[in-house]
């Protein structure tokens, strides 16, 4: 029997350890209850909703005193650091804090009394406690998601700090915190008001500074310091499919008053700081507000892989709930209109929802002329007629449009050196031109999805003749900027965005699930193995509806006939096996190509696909468990769970080998909120009952053909 170690065991056991007993909900399962609120308590302004704990001690200034994870006991705070801080008019001024500690390494609660003011630091006036409000509008009704919310539940804290200095007077820092209902998460950013007469610059600023205690003391600096157990991020994120790829602000960065520490050298990074790489250098006029970035802080319980890339999950679906939005769509290789109506029949009758027209279909969503625009909205209403959605691809970065108007490097003076080496600055002219004209495409076709290849990736430019940035250090903050307002307006018009890039918290839906394009120019049964791979692999921490992955129906870079599934009736097999693993993971596909299906044949097998995956749509878009990564030496597969759900549980494994495997396996049930037995039906059969065992796994004898797969429905 193969045993499987899981995260429910080391679960179960954090729980005696810390004193709680299993009637203490898990929000992982449960998160009812877990109400946020803020309070003040004396001088000290709490905000909590059980599951974490941050207290602002607002006298003689305001400064974090304390911050606490209340599921496991744990602080976070080994020193008081400033609530931010600002440079302005090249003047660094913190904001809040409270000054006087002898020592770095640990906080008595008996200092905190005798602290001081910074006199050059802004001073805490006065608090505002308020519902949060929706950032982003969203219309959960136009395509099918899984949101629970179009807006997060919890409160905003807003402090108000003003400078005693004359050359200060009428400037207003404001800092907001907001805390989420159910989750031990925590978000923070920081607005600028310029109320005065002065001139002002905001050349930097940090908007969340936290000495957190080290978690090793090596007296030699290791190559890679350990973080402390929180995953932090941003919404100025971008140039990665991932957070930690796109994360701009999250600097882990040594405390040069933390005297105390064993490294030598004092290198210890154990100083969060929320900044940006350079700028913003925005100039704020008289009446003008500045406003930062939000940084996100989500309290993470244990160092286990799968029950933090839960957390992480569930965080998305809270902030960015229009990435749960899933449609079932094709990749079509032409702008034929014939072509394209037919496909758009294929999408009725297999029982697809969107087309998307692919890069090198021949679209052009910068050509806004009448001929251009007619040809599109034609298709368009062809389109909704059919109860289709149509929409299509735009290349912005990774070209080059001219010397006047592409990046301009900094140590060159030339063109190049950028992220795709060249690419058009979105503050130019040129770059505004653009965003207006797809504005005006969408608004004259009705196109309903924008796939935006090489959305802003996060190049500086030093040019200073562009129309909308000065140069060098503001320019990546307005081209951001500009980015951002162009993801709103989309968001607030439905239409759906697909972007290589993690863009979700500004309104994204989906991006790659993280692969290698010439993978797809490999012979099929490779491509199906990689393909699986893939999923596992990019389904941590997002979940399946924001993610996609690719199925090359015609050739893609290259591969011949052995890569390619055209004609695909003569390779059913392949089109079926990659049908399952993606819609089995929740996860769309670009099938990128003229048609859905060439025969009967070829059309029952897809519409016997997507006729499953409706059925069981909810549990498939429900977060995944890893259960066993492809090798291609035995079973592999995964597991979605929902508590709430009626069907709580789907497992689906698969055999890439030539022999039947026939084994007993233990499958975790922590996360679908059984506790004794579940019901489970193999392939749509009859339901058997299984125990549970005292740590919430079942033993089922599976028998999954050769090449070939098996599925399990828990409830």
């Amino acid at each position: 029997m193969r045993n499987i170690h899981f995260f429910a065991i080391f679960l179960i056991a954090s729980f005696s350890v810390y004193g709680q007993t299993i009637e203490l909900k898990d929000w992982l399962i449960d998160n009812t209850g877990y109400t946020s609120s803020v309070t003040l308590e004396g001088k000290n302004l709490i905000l909590t909703n059980g599951l974490t704990f941050r207290q602002i001690t607002i006298e003689p200034n305001a400064a974090t005193t304390e911050y606490k994870n209340l599921v496991t006991g744990e602080t976070y705070i080994r020193s008081i650091k400033p609530e931010a801080e600002v440079t302005i008019n090249d003047k660094i001024y913190a904001v809040g804090g409270l000054v006087g500690l002898k020592e770095h390494g640990y906080l008595l609660q008996e200092w905190i009394d005798d602290l001081k003011v910074d006199p050059t630091s802004f001073r805490f006036e006065s608090y505002e406690i308020k519902d949060i409000t929706q950032q982003l509008k969203w219309n959960s009704k136009k395509r099918w998601n899984t949101a629970e919310a179009t807006t997060p539940k919890g409160k905003e804290l807003t402090l108000k700090f003003v400078h005693p200095a004359k050359e200060l007077k009428g400037v207003l820092v404001f800092v907001h915190y907001e805390i989420y209902d159910g989750l031990p998460l925590i978000s923070k950013r920081i607005t600028i008001a310029n109320q005065g007469n002065v001139e002002m610059v905001l050349n930097r600023f940090k908007s969340e500074i936290l000495a957190f205690p080290e978690l090793q003391n090596p007296v030699e600096t290791p190559d890679q310091w350990l973080r402390p157990n929180i995953h932090v991020e941003s919404d100025y994120a971008f140039g990665g499919f991932t957070s930690d790829q796109a994360d701009q602000t999250t600097h882990w960065v040594e405390d040069p008053e933390y005297t105390s520490q064993v490294n030598w050298k004092m290198e210890t990074q154990c100083l969060l700081e929320s900044k940006l790489q350079g700028g913003p250098n925005q100039s704020i006029a008289k009446g003008e507000n500045f406003k930062s970035f939000r940084t996100y802080e989500l309290l993470q319980n244990e160092y286990n892989r799968e029950r933090n890339a839960l957390g992480i999950r569930k965080m998305y679906r809270v902030l960015a709930p229009w990435s749960s939005e899933n449609p079932i769509f094709m990749h079509l290789t032409t702008t034929d209109p014939k072509a394209v109506k037919t496909a758009i029949d294929q999408c009725v009758e297999t029982g697809y929802e969107m087309v998307i027209l692919s890069f090198g279909s021949g679209l052009n969503m910068e050509d806004t002329t009448a001929t251009n625009i007619k040809k599109f909205k034609k298709l368009a209403d062809y389109a909704h007629k059919k109860g289709i959605e149509l929409g299509g691809y735009s290349l912005f970065s990774s070209r080059s449009i001219s010397a006047e108007v592409d990046v301009i490097n900094k140590e060159t003076g030339l063109p190049g050196g950028t992220k795709f080496n060249n690419a058009p600055c979105l503050a130019s002219q040129w770059g505004h031109d653009y965003l207006e004209k797809l504005k005006v495409f969408f608004t004259k076709t009705g196109f309903d999805l924008l796939e935006h290849d090489g959305p802003y990736p996060g190049d500086f430019c030093a040019s200073t003749t562009h129309a909308f940035h000065k140069g060098y250090e503001d320019s990546q903050w307005v081209q951001w900027s500009m980015s951002r307002n162009f993801y709103h307006w989309l968001k607030e018009k439905d239409i759906y965005l697909n972007a290589p890039d993690f863009y979700f918290l500004q309104g994204s839906n989906k991006c790659g699930i993280g692969y290698r394009e010439v993978n797809w120019s490999l012979p099929r049964d490779q491509q199906i193995i990689l393909g699986r791979q893939n999923i596992y692999d990019g389904t941590w921490n997002k979940t399946p509806s924001m993610s996609w992955t690719f199925v090359p129906l015609t050739e893609y870079h290259g591969g011949g006939a052995e890569a390619t599934l055209e004609p695909l009736s003569e390779h059913q097999d392949a089109y079926e096996a990659h049908m399952v693993q993606n819609y089995g993971a929740g996860v769309q596909a670009c099938y990128r190509g003229p048609r859905l299906y060439d025969t009967n044949a070829t059309k029952a097998l897809v519409i016997e696909q997507i006729k499953h995956y409706k059925k069981y749509r909810q549990i498939l878009n429900a977060d995944i468990i890893h259960l066993r990564r492809p090798d291609g030496r035995s079973w592999d597969g995964f597991m979605h769970v929902d508590s709430k759900l009626k069907n709580k549980g789907f497992v689906l494994l698969f055999n890439p080998t030539q022999q039947p495997i026939k084994e007993q396996i233990k499958i975790p049930l922590y996360y679908t909120g059984l506790t004794q037995e579940a019901l489970v039906s193999e392939n749509g059969g009859l339901e058997i009952p299984h125990q549970l065992n005292r740590n919430f796994e079942m033993d089922i004898n599976v028998n999954i053909p050769a090449k070939s797969y098996s599925w399990y429905l828990i409830r």
